[in-house]
This record gives structure tokens, sequence and C-alpha cells, in this order.
């Protein structure tokens, strides 16, 4: 079955480039743009891993994580944390909120397409 990635930032270019990339790579992709339709895409889609921007209107990337490591049914989602905020303290914070990975931009493509099929056992 093909994996599900949720793609979530509110950068056009980011998100064209990235949803292209995981395309290529035969994964199944949606987006969104801000942290409320991050939420609404999560129970629609039902994504295998999510892609998820910090900085974000509505809702920041933070918060989303902490909505879904709240609910029971998302356990066992997968949380990329993707944010030029790559001091130890956002870091620290992303991961202690419970996302299983994260990557400051810039960020290399190829690295990242090996890290989230690392995740997903592909």
């Amino acid at each position: 079955m093909t994996k599900k990635i949720l793609i979530v930032d509110d950068e056009p270019n980011i998100v064209i480039s990235l949803e292209f990339l995981m395309k290529k790579e035969g994964f199944d992709v949606a987006v969104a743009s801000d942290g409320e339709e991050a939420l609404a895409k999560v129970a629609s889609f039902e994504p295998d891993l999510v892609l998820l921007d910090v900085m974000m209107p509505k809702k920041s990337g933070f918060e989303v994580c902490e909505a879904l490591r709240a609910d029971p049914a998302r356990a066992g989602l997968l949380v990329v944390m993707l944010t030029a905020k790559g001091r130890e303290t956002e870091v620290a914070k992303g991961l202690a909120i419970g996302a299983d990975a994260y990557v400051t931009k810039p960020f290399s493509t190829k690295d990242l397409v090996t890290r989230v099929k690392g995740m997903l056992g592909v």
C-alpha cells in the first residue's frame, strides 16, 4: 500500500517542491497551508507521516503537533518538524511535544527523502 504524506507549510514554493519530490518517490501526497487546515486534512486524508512547518498562520506547528499527540487515534502518526528555527531550544521543544524528527531549513531534499523513507520503512 502506498504511504501517505501530508505536507504542511505556508510557503507555496516549499509546498510545491516537497509535493513534487514526494510524489516522484511514489508517495500519496496531500497539502495544507496552515495549522487548522492541517488538523482537518489529518482527519480526512489519514497520513502515515506529516512534514510540519513550525511558523504558520492560525495554529503553529507546535500547536498542531501537540493536538495530534493528544489524540490517541493518531498515536502512530509520524511527525517531522520542518523549520527555519534551528536553535537548540526550538529543537528541544519540538521533540519534547512529540515530534519524531526535527529538520532545519534550508535542508537537503535528498537527505529529507532518505529520512522519510527510513521512518516509513520503505
